[in-house]
Formats: structure tokens, C-alpha cells, sequence
């Protein structure tokens, strides 16, 4: 934890953060002073003044949320009671932002238009399928008691593949689809590969090893051997969703890929179900518009599939400015405030320093 002096005003931050990071700290620390409250939170036993403090938990008050969607959010979570994150009391949490960038646009009756606008296959949103056609902390067996490990068999209480946000959309050839979405605020990358990391690794499991030959020899893969993760199977199935792994001559997804793959592979294991809905289905990672920390891991991806249009990525600001051009008024506001919160210009997307 460091101190930083600014205007006169203190502000407690974790020690290591990048310029932009530290940049929208002190904006939303700022935006909670004024919005919410001067107390600070805790992580552990260090004060942070971008956290909220713990009666805010306690008590199951979302003050960071936006006020109109509040009965919403309540009512998809007694559908779908998805885990609310760790730090979904921090200012800066992507959760939170998540839900605050989507859930307006997904309830409101101009969704159709303003998806489409960033959206190109886009072609209504199905209603039918999901929670009225939407499912936060999707992992492919929501809504249903007895769904197990999910499509990747790596699910559980407290961990597993999910995305942050999935939307079921009628394509422009009257296809049902699923649309999988993970967002990211002020993340420098994505999740990487617990197996790794794991204490239970053995001598046989060989992350050194490249795409090629982790197909032939799937056991060398952690995930795979000891915890039974379908992950290589399924890439298997789908090499030609990777057809450059080639240019990799270790595996390709200990890295910020590792998220990124898993949730591809969930959009395609759905695609392979017999018993699903949906006959397609596409990834995308949206972002903060000032956030270039993940670039790096996103051009590698691209690469990796050739720049398969089952993946894409958009901004914030691209989805703001959609619900904008719509001239609707309670659009209008809901952007501005959401603008104002997460410090997005209008018209260049970037923030302003504090």
C-alpha cells in the first residue's frame, strides 16, 4: 500500500499500479467520496480508501450500482444467485462495472438497436432462452439444480470457466446464439493457467511442451491429467479455431490466453451439445477504452486463431455511444452516469487526469 498526495487530497493505493490504473484509483475514490462515503474498506488488514466499507456488504447495500436497475439485479439473481466476487465492494471492480454497462441496455426496449449497432450478426435479442434473454457469471448450467461440473467439467463452488456476461440473439439468418462476454475494467491482463501454478503438478505434466504435442500426449497437461478438464479434448475437436499455435513452441495458454481459450471453448462445447439452444456461438472481451495493458495478450490471441471472427473486442465507450446515438432520455442518463463513475470521455474515450 503507498499514500499518494493529490490537490491536497490523500489517497490509499495499492503500491504497484500502472499509470492508468492509478489514474481512475483516484477518480473513483473521488466519485465515492462525494457519491457514497468517506469511510474506507479493508483487504486483510490494510486500508484501502477505493474499497467500501464492510457494513456496506453486511447489510446488502450496492450503492456502485446504478440506482433505476437495482429491482432487476435482485430479480435475475433469485433466478441465477451467482457468486458476487471478492472485491465486488472495490471501486474498481469489474463485476460491478459489468453489470452496470449491460444490465440497462439489456432491459431496455431499444436493446435490439443499440446490440446490433456494435454487433454486426445481430439481430434480436431472444427473450425466450436464458433470464429474458441474458445470464451474468454464465458457465453453462445455469438455471438448472442438476447441471454438475458444466460443459468443461471444471466447475465448482468457487471456481471453474464462466463468463462475466451471456446473451441469447436471434442472428441475421434467424439462428439462435449465444453471445459470451468477459469484461474487463482495470485489469493489466487476463486470468492465467492455475495448472501452472499447481502444487500437485507431477513430473509428467510438461508445460514446456508445445499445441501439437499436448493433442498427442494430453496427460502431459495438469488440467487434464489430474483434475479431468475436457479443455484438450475440446481442442481436439476445434484445431482449426487455433490454426497458428504452430508460431508457439511451448503451450500457448499458460498466459492471459488461458482465459481467453477457456472461454472460447465454452462458447464451443455449447455449440457441440445436442441439447443446446444455440447452434453458434462468439466470444468477445470488452474493455475500459484507456486500457492498453491487455492489448498485448488480445494481438497474441488473434493470432493464434487467425483472427477467427468468434472472437472480437469492443470498449465501453463503443457501447455508450450506441445507447447515445438512440436520443432516448433515460439512455441518456444512464450513459452520463456511467461516464461520469468510470471516467470515459465523450468524445475521445479517454479519461482526464484527476
Amino acid at each position: 500500500m503507498k499514500t499518494v498526495q493529490r490537490k491536497g487530497n490523500s489517497y490509499r493505493i495499492p503500491s504497484k499500479l500502472n499509470e492508468f490504473q492509478e489514474e481512475l484509483y483516484l477518480h473513483l475514490i473521488n466519485w465515492k467520496r462525494v457519491q457514497i462515503t468517506t469511510d474506507s474498506g479493508k483487504s486483510g488488514d490494510i486500508t484501502y480508501d477505493a474499497i467500501l466499507p464492510d457494513s456496506y456488504a453486511a447489510d446488502g447495500q450496492m450503492p456502485h450500482i446504478y440506482p433505476p436497475i437495482k429491482g432487476r439485479l435482485e430479480a435475475h439473481r433469485e433466478k441465477n444467485p451467482f457468486r458476487i466476487h471478492r472485491f465486488f465492494y472495490h471501486m474498481a471492480s469489474s463485476q460491478v462495472a459489468n453489470i452496470n454497462l449491460f444490465l440497462p441496455i439489456l432491459d431496455h426496449p431499444l436493446a435490439d438497436q443499440i446490440l446490433a449497432s456494435v454487433k454486426p450478426d445481430f439481430a434480436s435479442l431472444d427473450k425466450s432462452e436464458l433470464d429474458n434473454g441474458y445470464c451474468f457469471e454464465y458457465w453453462g448450467g445455469n438455471f438448472h439444480s442438476q447441471a454438475g461440473s458444466g460443459p468443461l467439467r471444471d466447475k465448482s463452488a468457487m471456481a471453474g470457466t464462466d463468463a462475466d456476461l451471456a446473451i441469447a440473439y436471434r442472428d441475421r439468418e434467424g439462428k439462435r446464439c449465444i453471445w459470451l462476454i468477459e469484461h474487463k475494467l482495470t485489469e493489466c491482463d487476463f486470468t492465467t493457467c492455475g495448472g501452472f501454478r499447481s502444487k500437485g503438478r507431477q513430473s509428467h505434466h510438461d508445460c514446456s511442451k508445445s499445441f501439437s504435442a499436448i493433442l498427442a500426449n494430453k496427460s502431459s497437461c495438469y488440467y487434464h491429467d489430474a483434475k479431468e478438464f475436457s479443455y484438450w479434448v475440446l481442442s481436439e475437436e476445434h484445431q482449426s479455431f487455433f490454426p497458428n499455435h504452430s508460431k508457439h513452441e511451448r503451450c500457448p495458454f499458460q498466459g492471459g490466453m488461458n482465459q481467453l481459450w477457456r472461454n472460447q471453448l465454452l462458447g464451443l462445447a455449447i455449440e457441440d451439445d445436442a441439447h443446446s439452444p444455440f447452434s453458434l456461438s462468439t466470444f468477445s472481451v470488452v474493455k475500459h477504452p484507456d486500457n492498453s495493458s491487455l492489448d498485448a495478450t488480445i494481438e497474441a490471441y488473434k493470432d493464434l486463431i487467425a483472427g477467427n471472427p468468434g472472437f472480437s473486442v469492443m470498449t465501453s465507450a463503443d457501447l455508450l455511444e450506441a445507447a447515445e446515438k438512440t436520443g432516448d432520455g433515460a439512455l441518456s442518463n444512464w450513459a452520463e452516469w456511467y461516464r461520469g463513475l468510470y471516467r470515459i470521455d465523450r468524445m475521445t474515450g479517454r479519461i482526464r487526469l484527476v
